[in-house]
């Protein structure tokens, strides 16, 4: 399943500014997804 997620302009800008080369904001999201994860920011009790 694809799900589509709007950025504000200016998020989009500030995302755009801390790419890689070649790198996708998907990309960079699914990075920041994965270090909040390693840092147990998202895990819950039971889960």
């Amino acid at each position: 399943m694809v799900r589509t997620i709007e950025l504000d302009d200016d998020l989009a800008e500030r995302m755009d500014g801390h790419l890689e080369e070649d790198e996708t904001i998907e990309e960079f999201i699914e990075e920041l997804v994965s270090i909040y994860e390693q840092e147990g920011r998202f895990l819950q009790e039971g889960a």
